[in-house]
């Protein structure tokens, strides 16, 4: 098992201040952090899947993702890992496998969102872990989380009502 740096607790923060960003601008609060092997914020990104504006792909790490990779080679992103601060969801995970990502680390579990959604129409959650999406891969993406999960979870407080 790979155990969180005080550098990782430190972006993972930098997520969730950005979903409390995202929350405050009307958003889902959700955010994501794109960091490279230098430990350089290559992208960052707050959920954008409300309408009009938005859409439903929209979410933090689908952006955070398409960002990073716009500039970055598959080689630098293999190296990069996204922070975030809730687990990813299936799609989420396949954008960060098709991207190359190696490394994610996230703070809400998918389930423990699950637990404070419930069955809201805007977030319809799939109880599927973001490792089992990777398990599925062919080349390895290093999971952390999750981590700060009561930090995390604040950012849900109330809004899923």
């Amino acid at each position: 098992m790979f155990e969180p740096t005080l550098e990782d607790l430190s972006f993972l923060r930098r997520a969730i201040a950005l979903a409390r960003a995202a929350r405050e601008d009307g958003r889902h609060p959700f955010g994501a952090i794109v960091v490279d092997a230098a430990g350089e914020v290559i992208a960052t990104a707050m959920n954008n899947s409300v309408p009009p504006s938005g859409g439903p792909t929209q979410h933090a790490e689908m952006l955070a993702c398409a960002y990073a990779a716009r500039d970055h080679t598959p080689a630098q992103l293999a190296g990069a890992t996204l922070y975030t601060s809730t687990e990813p969801c299936a799609m989420c995970a396949g954008g960060i496998y098709w991207c190359g990502i190696g490394r994610v680390v996230f703070g809400l579990a998918e389930s423990g969102l699950l637990r404070i959604t419930g069955a809201h129409a805007e977030n319809p959650t799939l109880d599927l872990s973001c490792r089992e999406v990777f398990a599925r891969g062919q080349r390895p993406t290093v999971v952390l989380g999750p981590l700060l999960e009561d930090e995390a979870a604040t950012v849900h407080e109330g809004f899923w009502r």
